[in-house]
C-alpha cells in the first residue's frame, strides 16, 4: 500500500510526510477489530477520534464506522460499502474489497487499547512536529503585528491545549474503587497527627473545622477590604509552605508528606510587596517599618535572618494582573510539572479574566475554571472574593453568603465559603468625643474586648459543619494566629 497517496504535494512535502510518526499497520488492525466486533469500539472511543488518523482514508472509515454504531447498527464491510463506494481514496486502494480485507487480516481484539494508545502517541507526536514547523516559521518571518512575546504566549497556549487531550481515563469507575479511594482518604487522616485529612493551615482552630484543606476542593475566601482577606491567605501560604516535608506516600509516589508546595496568584499586589507582607510575619518587624526602612541594627538583622530562612520555601508568586483564566490553569500545570503543586491561591477572583462580556457568566465561567483546576490538578484552590457593600448598610456587620458578589455562581461552585470580620476595624470608627465619657468608657471596654481578636464565619461547607473560628490578629505584622481560649490559658497554667 502507498502511505504517501493521500499527499498531493512536492517531493520534499511528500518527503516530510513519509518521515512523519505513524504505523498503518497498527491503522489497519484497528479497524479490522472494528469491522469485525463492533464492541471494541467502545473500548477505543475514549482514547482516540478520526483525528488521530494518520490516513485520510483510514479517518474516514473510522468516523462513517463510528457514526453507525452511535446510532445502534451494525458497522461492517457490507454495510460500510454503501457509505464509502464512491471515496476516490478508497479507490486507490481497491474499493470496497480493501474493507474485507482489513475485516479478514484483524487479529485478536485483545490488543485493540494498545494499538489505540499507538495510534494516538503517534497523532500527538506529529503535532508536535507541525507546531515545531509553525513557531520556527513565524519566528523567521518578521511582521509587525507579532511580537515575539506575543507568539511566545501562543505557543504556550497552544502546548497546553496538547497537553490536555488524551485525559480520558476518568469516565465511570467501580463502586469498590470509590469505595477504596474514601477508605485511604479516612485512614491518612487517622495516621496523620492531630487526625487531619488535608493539609493544615497552622491554624489549629481552622483545622479543626476544616479537616484541612482538602484536594480538589475549591474553598472561598471572601470578605471587605481591610478585613485581612490578603493578610489570613499569606498566613497560610506561608505556614503550608514553611512546613513542607518532602517523601514517600501510602501509594509509593514522591510528594509532600507535610506542608506543601504553594502556588499564589497575587492580581492585586506585587509579588514584591506580598514578599515584605510574609517577611513582617517571619521577622515580626510591622509592614510599616520595612516599607519606610525605619529599622535599627538588631532589626534589620532579624529581617536578613527571616528572608534567608524563607529563601528555600517552597512558595512561588505570579503577579500578572488581570490573568485569563485559561492561562491561569495553564501555569498551574506548569508549576505542578516543573516543582509540584500541593495548594493553589488566588487573589483575587473577581481580578481574573473570563471569555464572556456578560458579567455574571464571566464569574461564572471563572469559579468553574477555578474547581476544575482543584479537580484536574488534584489540589485545594483557595479564592478570594469581594463582598457587595450591603454589608455596611446593616447594624449586624457579620457578612452572610447572600453577600457574595455574583453569588449564584461562586457559592454553587464553592466546597467551602468562609468570611474574614474583624469588628474591632468598626467599632474602632465608632469612637464618641471625648466629653462624652459614659460612651467614652464603654466604647474603650468594648475595643480592649475586641483588640487583636478575628472572626473567620464559615458559612458553607460541603464536608463538615460551618460556624465561627476565633483568631489572634496581630495588625502591625498582619498576621493571623491561633487565639488561646481562657480554659486553654487555665489549663496550661495547671501544666506548668
Amino acid at each position: 500500500m502507498n502511505e504517501v497517496t493521500s499527499f498531493n504535494a512536492t517531493g520534499v512535502e511528500v518527503e516530510q510526510a513519509e518521515s512523519m510518526p505513524h504505523s498503518i499497520e497498527a491503522e489497519q488492525q484497528l479497524l479490522g477489530a472494528i469491522l469485525t466486533n463492533n464492541d471494541v469500539y467502545d473500548r477505543v472511543a475514549s482514547i482516540i477520534g478520526a483525528q488521530h488518523f494518520y490516513d485520510p482514508v483510514h479517518a474516514r472509515i473510522y468516523e462513517t464506522a463510528a457514526a453507525r454504531i452511535a446510532k445502534g447498527n451494525l458497522a461492517s464491510p457490507v454495510t460500510l460499502k454503501a457509505f464509502l463506494e464512491s471515496d476516490e481514496g478508497l479507490k486507490e486502494l481497491g474499493g470496497p474489497a480493501y474493507l474485507a480485507r482489513l475485516a479478514g487480516a484483524a487479529i485478536s481484539s485483545f490488543a485493540v487499547r494498545d494499538y489505540a494508545q499507538m495510534i494516538y502517541d503517534m497523532a500527538i507526536r506529529r503535532e508536535l512536529i507541525t507546531l515545531g514547523h509553525d513557531i520556527a516559521g513565524k519566528a523567521t518571518r518578521a511582521e509587525i503585528g507579532s511580537e515575539p512575546k506575543d507568539q511566545i504566549i501562543e505557543a504556550e497556549q497552544k502546548l497546553y491545549q496538547l497537553s490536555e487531550q488524551g485525559q480520558t481515563e476518568t469516565g465511570f469507575q467501580s463502586f469498590l474503587k470509590a469505595v477504596t479511594d474514601a477508605v485511604n482518604v479516612a485512614n491518612a487522616a487517622y495516621q496523620r497527627e492531630g487526625g487531619l485529612a488535608g493539609v493544615s493551615t497552622g491554624l489549629i482552630d481552622m483545622d479543626g473545622k476544616l479537616g484541612g484543606l482538602h484536594k480538589s476542593d475549591l474553598l472561598i475566601l471572601a470578605g471587605r477590604p481591610s478585613m485581612g482577606k490578603t493578610s489570613l491567605a499569606t498566613n497560610i501560604a506561608f505556614n503550608v509552605a514553611k512546613a513542607y516535608k518532602r517523601g514517600t506516600l501510602p501509594d509509593g509516589t514522591e510528594g509532600a508528606i507535610e506542608g506543601g508546595v504553594v502556588g499564589f496568584y497575587s492580581l492585586e499586589m506585587s509579588a514584591e510587596q506580598l514578599a515584605g507582607r510574609v517577611l513582617a510575619e517571619a521577622s515580626e518587624i510591622s509592614s510599616h517599618k520595612i516599607r519606610q526602612g525605619d529599622m535599627d541594627e538588631v532589626e534589620f538583622r532579624r529581617f536578613v535572618e527571616a528572608a534567608k530562612t524563607l529563601e528555600s520555601c517552597p512558595l512561588f508568586i505570579d503577579d500578572t494582573a488581570a490573568i485569563p483564566i485559561a492561562q491561569l490553569a495553564a501555569r498551574a500545570r506548569r508549576l505542578k510539572r516543573t516543582h509540584g503543586l500541593d495548594l493553589l491561591i488566588v487573589d483575587y477572583l473577581q481580578l481574573v479574566r473570563g471569555t464572556s462580556d456578560n458579567r455574571v457568566q464571566e464569574i461564572g465561567e471563572i469559579s468553574m475554571g477555578l474547581k476544575a483546576i482543584a479537580k484536574e490538578l488534584n489540589i485545594p484552590v483557595i479564592a478570594l472574593s469581594q463582598l457587595s457593600r450591603q454589608v455596611e448598610s446593616r447594624d449586624d456587620k457579620r457578612p452572610q453568603l447572600s453577600d457574595l458578589r455574583e453569588s449564584g455562581s461562586i457559592e454553587q461552585d464553592a466546597d467551602v465559603v468562609m468570611f474574614v470580620f474583624r469588628e474591632e476595624y468598626y467599632v474602632e470608627r465608632e469612637k464618641p468625643s471625648d466629653e462624652r465619657l459614659e460612651e467614652m468608657a464603654e466604647w474603650q471596654e468594648k475595643m480592649a474586648r475586641l483588640h487583636a481578636k478575628a472572626e473567620v464565619i464559615i458559612g458553607k461547607q460541603r464536608h463538615g459543619p460551618i460556624g465561627t473560628v476565633e483568631l489572634s490578629f496581630e495588625s502591625q505584622f498582619t498576621r493571623f494566629g491561633n487565639l488561646v481560649k481562657p480554659w486553654q490559658q487555665a489549663a496550661g497554667d495547671q501544666e506548668f
